[in-house]
């Protein structure tokens, strides 16, 4: 599974706040986050295989995360992970929007859930072979691989891991309510805890599948980004440095 936690203007020094894992299959190849191309630039790893990226932020104050969604659904055509780097390439979050509505009207693309996030806005993508936008209100939001925020719908074919899945969301999203007065650093060292404890279970290890890496963003008055490229239960977190400008 994937978990994405987003804290959007709850805290006290930043407007968003991304905790996430990425789950894989463990051969499948993968660079470290690094600054991308240019106007805008973007800070994001990337996926060897397909091209495109889970998770980025870019020097126009944006915020994507991707999670795929177990569900029937079309085949795709199209790496859902370049779509997510579509979005970070946009000026703002309305063209990010934009072009990936215009994307699933041109092409095939599998489910997925897709987190966008700026300083004024964070919205969740649906993508089932139908497409639903919703707004996020303000506060602390947890995508998983069967929905967000309460909104699940379990898997047919893995209806044990839909309900694990669904636990681990409303876990999350208890624990990781914003403190009056905590600032990105504090919720994300408590945020990258919770990610990493396997009694909570969003720290994943199985035969060839698992935890690839994690990932810690906030966007407030510096840029932070914090990468383990690793299970977080044992793969210490690193600074990415943002270019200059990076908000």
């Amino acid at each position: 599974m994937c978990t994405i936690v987003c804290a959007h203007r709850v805290l006290a020094d930043a407007a968003v706040a991304v905790a996430a894992n990425r789950d894989e299959a463990l051969d499948r190849p993968a660079e470290p986050p690094r600054a991308r191309g240019s106007d805008p630039v973007v800070v994001a790893p990337r996926d060897r295989e397909a091209g495109g990226t889970w998770i980025g932020s870019s020097a126009a104050g944006l915020v994507v995360a991707l999670a795929n969604r177990w569900t029937d659904g079309p085949a795709g055509d199209r790496s859902r992970g370049r779509l997510v780097a579509d979005a970070l390439a946009q000026p703002t979050l309305a063209a990010a929007l934009r072009t990936v509505e215009r994307d699933l009207d041109r092409r095939a693309f599998a489910p997925f859930s897709m987190l966008m996030a700026d300083r004024q806005r964070a919205v969740l993508i649906e993508w089932t072979g139908r497409l639903r936008v919703r707004s996020l209100a303000r506060g602390v939001h947890v995508v998983v691989n069967v929905g967000a925020d309460g909104t699940y719908a379990a898997s047919r074919d893995r209806p044990a891991a839909s309900r694990r899945q669904m636990r681990v969301a409303e876990t999350l999203r208890d624990a990781l309510t914003a403190r009056p007065t905590e600032r990105a650093s504090e919720w994300l060292d408590r945020a990258s805890e919770w990610l990493a404890d396997h009694h909570v279970g969003a720290c994943v290890h199985g035969d060839g599948f698992g935890t690839r890496s994690s990932s810690l963003i906030a966007l407030g008055s510096d840029a932070t980004f914090r990468y383990a490229d690793g299970p977080p239960c044992r793969t210490q977190f690193r600074d990415i440095a943002a270019p200059e400008g990076h908000l």
